[in-house]
């Protein structure tokens, strides 16, 4: 059974990354630049957007965090986005997610250019990549894809069997492995929480992913020998052993599931680290592809 090690595989794309963007400043003798804006103090949040910009910085992308307070209104938001869309200097921004109740979160993501979009959730970057014609592709599911490339596992013919079906998650991820494409051609299932008989669909599984936020959701009994799986969750759960007083765990219940199966995700340490390096990706593509204009 292979443990899937998201670290060092994330760590060797950022040395490609960092290998591009060496390419395009001595090209264009411009940084790549990342904003990143955070709305309120949401301790998570934070964390999330810290990783990020020290990841970036790490590998040579300029990146700065604009903080606003949680009363920010839709419209302050949205003209910040506006500014940052017509910022030459600028070549990629995120919203960090989830927003306060009162801000819409599709009008943020429409807001930004798709150009600049590297999370990849604008409907153009969506559209694209449903009709194969990838731009920014979001950076989750692209890091799923690459783990299973990386570790030489098959993509094309298998069945995938996908649980959850969010946009950021889910749908994409889905589109990304049923593409025409060497590392897809994959025949995929998704299921969610109407899903009747799920254990049907699971036990069916060549490939299994799981995205529902539930932890220890997917048991031994709900996967066939040798199945390969990935696990994309992240939930907190009460620890007497940490510090903290909790620990992270996936949907998966690894200690039983990771006997049956062939190759698994630990959480953490399995896609997390693979979803910064995507988006560290998107950052230098949409780098080059707005100097290339």
């Amino acid at each position: 059974m292979i443990i899937i090690d998201g670290k060092k595989i994330s760590q060797n794309i950022r040395t490609e990354i960092s290998q591009d963007i060496i390419r395009i400043k001595s090209i264009y003798n411009v940084s790549p630049k990342l904003i990143a804006v955070l709305i309120g103090d949401d301790p998570a949040s934070e964390i999330y957007v810290r990783n990020k910009k020290r990841s970036a910085i790490e590998i040579g992308i300029d990146a700065e965090v604009i903080n606003l307070p949680a009363s920010t209104t839709e419209e302050t938001l949205l003209n910040l986005l506006d500014q940052l869309n017509n910022d030459q200097s600028v070549h990629g921004i995120l919203v960090q997610l989830p927003l306060p109740d009162h801000i819409d979160e599709d009008v943020i993501i429409q807001s930004i250019s798709f150009a600049k979009d590297v999370d990849g959730l604008h409907p153009v970057n969506l559209g694209k990549l449903m009709i194969g014609n990838p731009y920014l592709i979001p950076a989750t599911p692209s890091g799923v894809q690459q783990l299973l490339i990386r570790n030489n596992i098959a993509i094309e013919g298998k069945h995938i069997v996908i649980c959850g079906r969010s946009n950021i998650v889910g749908k994409p991820l889905a589109n990304i492995l049923m593409q025409r494409d060497v590392h897809a051609n994959a025949t995929v299932s998704i299921c969610h929480s109407k899903t009747p008989n799920l254990i049907d669909f699971t036990l069916r599984a060549d490939i299994l992913i799981a995205a529902i936020g539930q932890p220890n959701f997917i048991k031994s009994d709900m996967v066939k020998d040798g199945v390969v799986i990935i696990d994309v969750g992240t939930n907190r759960v009460e620890s007497n052993l940490t510090k903290s007083g909790y620990k992270l765990v996936g949907d998966v219940e690894f200690d039983t599931v990771s006997s049956k199966a062939s190759a698994i995700t630990p959480v953490p340490g399995g896609v997390g680290p693979m979803t910064i390096a995507m988006l560290l990706k998107n950052t230098a593509l949409a780098c080059e592809s707005i100097l290339k204009k």
